[in-house]
């Protein structure tokens, strides 16, 4: 059996999370079985496997709808690719896309990194349910990261192929789960959050929350522009704010091994990495009480009013009570290892082979 994995969505320095997953997921599969991987610039060989791999068109170019002739050359069984709109006409192979969340439909701006074209493209694309329908109904089955997306795909009927979850994982930095045994308190009264400042993110409730809580300190770690830094900063100019603006993965670590909580207040998420981050560590995580989280956090997190600042407060001054920090601290340390590379990438080959051995969507079988 061949396998061809798209990998054009990975980054050239550092990760995003659709990089990340392409990433972690080729990675495990490739010890599993031969793979190939599809790229679009040299520079993606960097943060990929040593493996063969082949050279395309960019996902984002104007040929995407004919890449499939670029990839049948490669004589594969079955193609998968991290994202639902890689082209597929003409294709003579059979094809696993990916929904990673339904964000953008409710939420329509997209990302500030992509081309002016692309972003118009992408705010079209979302105001109606029927180019992903289109899409997703051409693919041989459908691949989504957690089971509250798998929910959502059914509930807008958007595929009628088989939907199958392969979670996401993290890669903590600087070790694994098993080197972090439970502490009995916080090293400090740090909160972290990482992510976006995109609107959705919700980051004004932290902001707010912190405002509150007296001798905590919120670090943000992700990049923040000059206006969003200075909004943020006179929303409660008595919170302790640390604007960190793209903190590499060993000060991210850092800062997180020393945290109360990892927190977030995102009223839309799709997985929900920085969580499985730090629980992985051994560092509670306050999250906003939506579907995803309680997926992902399981019993050991602990849940708030998104809409409320002073729920995330009275959560993290919950986490001061005896006993009760080392307690989250142990059970983060538990629920995350439910997510793993290995494990996803099983459970992603059992998929393709699945695949590959049904007919072809539009074909009959041999």
């Amino acid at each position: 059996m061949r396998i061809v994995f798209d990998c054009r969505y990975t980054r050239f320095d550092r990760h995003d999370g659709i990089s990340r997953y392409t990433a972690g997921l080729v990675t495990e599969l490739a010890r599993l079985h031969p793979v190939i991987m599809l790229i679009s610039d040299h520079r993606q060989l960097d943060l990929l496997p040593a493996i063969p791999w082949q050279l395309a068109s960019a996902p984002t170019s104007i040929r995407e709808p004919l890449v499939a002739l670029t990839v049948n050359r490669l004589r594969p069984d079955v193609v998968f690719s991290p994202m639902q709109t890689m082209g597929s006409w003409g294709r003579r192979y059979r094809l696993l896309l990916t929904v990673h969340d339904l964000i953008y439909y409710r939420h329509r701006t997209p990302p500030r990194d992509l081309p002016a074209p692309i972003r118009l493209l992408w705010r079209l694309y979302h105001l109606s349910w029927w180019p992903g329908r289109m899409l997703l109904r051409r693919a041989d089955g459908v691949v989504t990261v957690s089971e509250t997306t798998k929910a959502l795909l059914a509930e807008h009927r958007l595929t009628d192929a088989p939907v199958t979850v392969v979670y996401n994982a993290a890669d903590a930095p600087g070790a694994v789960a098993e080197e972090f045994p439970p502490a009995a308190v916080p090293a400090s009264k740090r909160l972290v959050y990482m992510g976006s400042f995109m609107p959705y993110k919700n980051v004004d409730t932290l902001v707010r929350a912190v405002a509150e809580l007296r001798g905590y300190e919120l670090h943000l770690m992700s990049r923040v522009g000059d206006a969003e830094r200075a909004r943020l900063t006179a929303l409660a100019p008595q919170a302790g704010l640390v604007f960190h603006n793209g903190a590499s993965d060993e000060e991210y670590a850092a800062v997180l091994d020393s945290a109360t909580a990892l927190v977030t207040a995102s009223k839309d998420e799709g997985f929900g990495i920085p969580l499985v981050e730090s629980m992985s560590r051994g560092i509670p995580v306050v999250v906003s009480d939506i579907p995803i989280f309680r997926e992902i956090g399981g019993n050991a997190a602990l849940f708030f009013n998104p809409d409320r600042p002073e729920t995330l407060a009275a959560m993290v001054r919950h986490l001061e009570q005896p006993g009760e920090w080392a307690a989250r601290s142990a059970l983060a340390l538990q629920q995350s290892a439910r997510f793993t590379w290995r494990e996803s990438a099983r459970k992603l080959l059992a998929v393709i082979e699945e695949t590959a051995a049904r007919p072809r969507k539009g074909r009959r079988a041999r």
